[in-house]
């Protein structure tokens, strides 16, 4: 269908003006041509970042080994990126509206790809870290871009459907990343978690130039909010840093762990008055939140970054350490969640787009809860076709909350909202995963110790943090071994109610009857009406 610029006003911001982005007339929700390619384009630059992230924390023994360092000191590999990503992520709305989505969203790819490249170089821990430091600058905008840019494609009657396009490395990343780096790491050389990236990279860029609408600069970006900006990423940095300290170490009740999470607690409130004062001029605008569905959609996020990523983190962690499973074998056998993952995709974009999110999510969190039970029950000689076929249900659970309830935070937001708000949702997620690594770690030590004593055993293999459980000796393993699959149970627990949680947002997610879009009375619904 031939269009002219003055024949309909386009919806989506940096629109191809030579493509009818009024597609579905008939309201059946699917998505058109241009916003699967788009999604398509978008997951080939993510799927970097998320892999990558896995990859590393299998290589983490390797890189101390073969880089002559302490494992303490290796750890910052993982916190230097994560500061990184903390400190780009509020930006990455304003820069969008300033110079474009796509020139962003490019920049992003290519400082990830940089980075990767310079990690692959690096001659000791020190030089690997700074530039892990210039790897998370473009990783951290990578996701809150991709958002944007799907959420203003599809509108707000499809966003099911685009979202679930985001879920493939969303949700598989953490499954099959420990898999790709154990083959690296086992039959290559640690230099190849980050020489892989480089080829994706450039597939990635390639494709953005070619496929990606202009994603033109917005009318009037106003001027950057630097105090804003400078109050906020501080406050994530340290809040993060608090979180992956306790992470490490096993606890929250140390001096240096609370003062970081004090410090970055009191810098967010600060920056929430701030940002009511300022208002839509504040790099992020706080108001958003008072839209209901937004602030349900966001609190149901960060429940599920803790319940998933928290879990995520724990069930590699009880195959190699109660089960003796190295790297590649844990990743292998994490794989059917990653299958229950993808027909959770499969299944329930439509599904939202058809009856809302409200009706989605309460049963993906009964079934990613009937998942996770298993895992309360585990012992040193467990069936693994049990787990397996459990890690599958979980999968599917998992999957059916997480797109769906992203999809909706985003379903009452107007076009020039969903930049804004992309990089809360993205900073909700990132604190969420470190807090619900941070707790369950915490936990899960917390409760072997509890157990080792109890029994009159040497704690020194289970006080510390995550690292401190791959250092108990083999020997000790017929003693510890159903201590310490004890102690995965009572986590499993945490994680188990954790999750359950995620049920009281999900009430306030939108419902709506069969085969009415969720954006029906939106403006972009009005004006389809009106043109057909």
């Amino acid at each position: 269908m031939a269009t002219t610029p003055n024949a309909k006003p386009d919806p989506v911001a940096g629109a191809d003006p030579d493509v009818d982005p009024d597609v579905d007339p008939q309201g059946s929700g699917k998505l058109d041509r241009t916003v699967i390619v788009t999604g398509l384009v978008i997951v080939s630059g993510m799927l970097m970042s998320v892999l990558d992230t896995t990859i590393v924390n299998v290589a983490l023994d390797t890189l101390s080994s073969d880089l002559d360092s302490s494992l303490n000191k290796t750890q910052w590999v993982v916190t230097g990126y994560l500061l990184s990503v903390a400190m780009v992520i509020p930006i990455t709305g304003w820069a969008m509206d300033r110079f474009g989505s796509k020139r962003i969203w490019i920049l992003a790819v290519a400082l990830f790809m940089l980075g990767s490249a310079l990690c692959a170089t690096a001659w000791n821990m020190e030089s690997l870290i700074g530039f892990r430091i210039v790897q998370g600058l473009g990783g951290g905008m990578l996701l809150p871009a991709g958002q944007t840019m799907i959420a203003r494609a599809a509108g707000s009657d499809r966003m099911g459907s685009a979202m679930s396009i985001l879920g493939v490395p969303m949700l598989l990343g953490p499954v099959f990343g420990p898999v790709l780096g154990g083959l690296l790491v086992e039959y290559a050389s640690w230099h190849w978690i980050f020489v892989v990236n480089v080829p994706v990279g450039i597939v990635a860029i390639a494709l953005a130039v070619w496929k990606l609408p202009a994603g033109a600069p917005a009318d009037d970006p106003g001027r950057l909010d630097v105090v804003g900006l400078v109050l906020l990423s501080g406050s994530l940095a340290s809040l993060l840093y608090g979180l992956s300290e306790a992470s490490s170490r096993g606890g929250f009740d140390e001096r240096g762990v609370l003062g970081w999470l004090i410090g970055g607690g009191v810098g967010l409130a600060l920056y929430a008055g701030y940002s009511l004062a300022r208002g839509p001029a504040s790099i992020i605008d706080v108001r958003l939140l008072a839209n209901r569905v937004f602030a349900s959609s966001t609190v149901a996020v960060f429940l599920v970054a803790i319940g998933m990523f928290g879990g995520m983190l724990l069930l590699p962690l009880y195959y190699q350490t109660v089960r003796g499973q190295g790297a590649l074998d844990a990743g292998l056998l994490l794989a059917p969640q990653g299958l229950g993952a993808i027909v959770a995709v499969l299944l329930t974009g439509r599904l939202t787009d058809r009856i809302g999110a409200g009706y989605v999510v309460p049963v993906g969190v009964v079934l990613a809860l009937a998942g996770t039970f298993p895992f309360t029950q585990v012992g040193v000689d467990t069936s693994y076709v049990w787990l397996c076929l459990a890690l599958f249900v979980r999968g599917i659970g998992i999957g059916s909350v997480m797109m769906p309830t992203i999809s909706a935070a985003y379903t009452t937001l107007s076009k020039d909202q969903a930049s804004r708000a992309a990089p809360t949702l993205s900073a909700i997620q990132q604190v969420g995963a470190s807090l619900g690594s941070a707790v369950l770690v915490t936990v899960l030590t917390h409760q072997l110790t509890a157990k080792l004593l109890s029994r009159g055993l040497d704690t020194g293999g289970g006080g510390g943090g995550a690292t401190e459980l791959h250092s108990i000796p083999a020997s000790e393993m017929p003693v510890v071994g159903p201590l310490l699959a004890d102690s995965y149970g009572y986590a499993f627990w945490v994680a188990f109610g954790l999750t359950a949680l995620i049920i009281l947002p999900a009430l306030a997610l939108p419902r709506h009857r069969h085969g009415k879009p969720a954006g029906a009375g939106s403006p972009r619904g009005q004006r389809s009406r009106g043109q057909r």
